[in-house]
């Protein structure tokens, strides 16, 4: 399917956007969208997204048409990555122009005094991650508290989720150090990401899978259909949470029947940033954010039950990592 066939069929579909979206911005985007039509296009754009089978690969693809399709880049390319942590290498090598990640690993890797300082910016919080405990659903284990003395596959390396999954485990006092004094209380973790993380859970290989995504994810969808499988509630993980490593994460709702069957889990969730290079110019970067007021429809897949951050006041929330200069000054006209 082309771009143009894609956006065309997505805006159609249902979107679930903040309250008053459409009504506060439709008409003022029309005209500043239709305005920034001369602008001459960037050449090649490519966007760094993440797991087949994940939220972070299908936003980028979904972004990467609407790019295409409103004239901001000549052609867009979407590159498949192990997640956040992998992005961010990317965009500092040049091999993206844009990438998602969760705050979190953002702010870690800008505040952390290395390449990433200084270089690496926001354009605006995109969507809510959602913290996925899978375990198979005759298996037993009913709390978090059950993996003492289990496997679980903790995101594969370079990912969002092989930081915060590792993290959860430690305040639950399942982490590594735990295991010192020989009574089996920690959980072992292994490097395993979505797709090789859930045939290892089905085929009995791991007793947990963790990963940091949007609801539902199709590839987790698949499996549960497959196999049948449970979320473990997490929310208790959440104070610790924050104490230890700040305000990134919240506490939120995966619906019922997010998965077919499975009813309401409280988990832990952390904001996806949409993230480029501090060099990236001016007229694509101005244009991606008109592009992600006055076109979020085309950016929500169409499984999507969860939480977009798809308006000004929203997009703007970007924690400690910076927003580009004229990202800021884009929302600015936009909103005042």
């Amino acid at each position: 399917m082309s771009g143009q066939e894609s956006v065309r069929r997505l805006a159609a579909r249902r979107t679930i956007l903040g309250a008053g979206l459409a009504a506060g911005f439709s008409g003022l985007l029309g005209p500043v969208l239709a305005g920034c039509a001369p602008v001459a296009r960037s050449g090649v754009i490519t966007v760094a997204g993440g797991e087949p089978g994940g939220f972070y690969l299908e936003f980028a693809e979904l972004l990467a048409a609407s790019l295409q399709l409103h004239g901001v880049a000549e052609s867009s390319v979407v590159k498949a990555t192990g997640g956040s942590l992998d992005n961010i290498g990317h965009l500092l090598s040049g091999r993206a122009t844009l990438a998602v990640a969760l705050a979190d690993a953002a702010s870690g890797q800008v505040k952390g005094g290395g390449a990433a300082a200084g270089n690496i910016v926001a354009l605006g919080k995109v969507y809510e991650n959602y913290v996925h405990a899978l375990v198979r659903k005759d298996s037993g284990i009913r709390s978090i508290n059950d993996l003492a003395g289990r496997t679980a596959g903790v995101g594969r390396q370079g990912s969002g989720t092989s930081q915060i999954a590792p993290r959860i485990l430690e305040v639950a006092e399942l982490g590594e150090s735990s295991s010192g004094d020989g009574s089996g209380k920690s959980a072992t973790m292994v490097d395993l990401g979505l797709n090789d993380g859930l045939r290892a859970l089905i085929g009995g290989g791991i007793d947990a899978l963790f990963w940091s995504g949007g609801v539902p994810t199709a590839a987790i969808a698949a499996a549960h259909r497959k196999a049948g499988l449970a979320l473990l509630d997490l929310s208790a993980t959440l104070p610790a949470l924050r104490q230890r490593y700040g305000s990134f994460y919240d506490k939120v709702l995966v619906p019922e029947d997010s998965y077919a069957g499975m009813p309401a889990v409280w988990t832990v969730g952390v904001a996806n940033l949409l993230l480029c290079r501090g060099d990236l110019d001016a007229s694509t970067v101005r244009r991606t954010v008109e592009l992600l007021v006055g076109n979020a429809g085309e950016l929500i897949p169409q499984s999507s039950v969860g939480v977009q951050f798809l308006s000004p006041e929203s997009l703007i929330n970007t924690a400690d990592v910076p927003l580009h200069p004229d990202a800021a000054a884009a929302y600015r006209e936009l909103h005042g």
